[in-house]
């Protein structure tokens, strides 16, 4: 080969080289933005996604990308016993329905919220249990029937077979005592409000620490939340809300009258209280 030659083979490399290097400058960033994390490809690679979501809504279509509900959870939860999830929802839309949907747990429907007529649920929070790294999926339905989803990736392992927090005797002689703390502030139009209930909400996958046997699954499964008489929302649950059940929620409703609360558990247990201060 000729020295022109080689110097031409030279340059059209360098050429090539420079064009890789151009392109991969400009697709860089946006690679970046749209790339997935490691955990999340594994997640999606596996996602229960797919299965559940026929099993729970059929072939009803299901919308995304709208204010109608969002959901906030941290994205590495520090204890995945009591991993905190807040569903908002937008007061035009009229959301009468939520289902709280972890992807990866054993029982992935860690609760179902019923909203009743004129209640104008704003923000609803509650603290789960998440098992594997997983997206958290929440479905509302509006009054016209509608379904909204949005979801959340949430990093976190073996909260569902993660030990009690309490001593069993003290969970026992506790169980059922309920407190509801009032937020509201002087001529507040949206009124907040949580409701606690002491309960061990074992999940059936966790071992007693001294005889390494399963403790059987109890779990507050029915509440009912009402204020002055009138009701304002029901939770169907699972093992998936955390021991102690804790419920946060914003509301437009009015705020005349007592609270009271109604639980039962998977025992038959019923749990009943009617709070006259704000916080009793």
């Amino acid at each position: 080969m000729t020295r022109n030659g080689r110097n031409r083979t030279t340059s059209r490399g360098a050429a090539l080289a420079a064009s890789a290097i151009f392109v991969l400058a400009i697709a860089g960033p946006a690679a970046a933005q749209t790339a997935l994390s490691p955990e999340q490809k594994a997640a999606e690679a596996s996602s229960a996604w797919a299965d559940l979501r026929p099993d729970l809504f059929g072939d009803r279509e299901l919308v995304e990308g709208t204010d109608t509900i969002a959901i906030e959870a941290p994205k590495r939860a520090t204890d995945p016993a009591i991993v905190p999830v807040t569903l908002s929802f937008d007061p035009k839309m009229d959301v009468r329905k939520v289902t709280l949907v972890i992807d990866e747990n054993p029982s992935p429907v860690a609760a179902t919220f019923e909203f009743a007529q004129g209640a104008d649920i704003r923000t609803l929070s509650t603290r789960v249990r998440v098992n594997a790294y997983t997206d958290i999926h929440a479905v509302a339905e509006t009054a016209d029937g509608k379904l909204f989803v949005t979801k959340t990736f949430v990093k976190a392992a073996g909260g569902c077979a993660a030990p009690a927090a309490k001593d069993p005797e003290v969970a026992a002689k506790e169980m059922g005592k309920m407190k509801m703390r009032q937020f509201d502030a002087d001529g507040a139009s949206v009124h907040e409000a949580q409701l606690m209930i002491r309960h061990p909400n074992n999940s059936g996958l966790q071992k007693d620490q001294v005889t390494l046997l399963y403790i059987p699954a109890h779990f507050v499964t029915d509440l009912q939340v009402d204020k002055g008489g009138r009701p304002l929302f029901t939770m169907t649950g699972g093992i998936s809300i955390s021991e102690d059940p804790s419920f946060r929620f914003a509301y437009g409703a009015d705020a005349a009258g007592p609270f009271h609360a109604k639980a039962s558990d998977t025992e038959g247990k019923v749990f009943e209280k009617t709070f006259t201060g704000e916080q009793s």
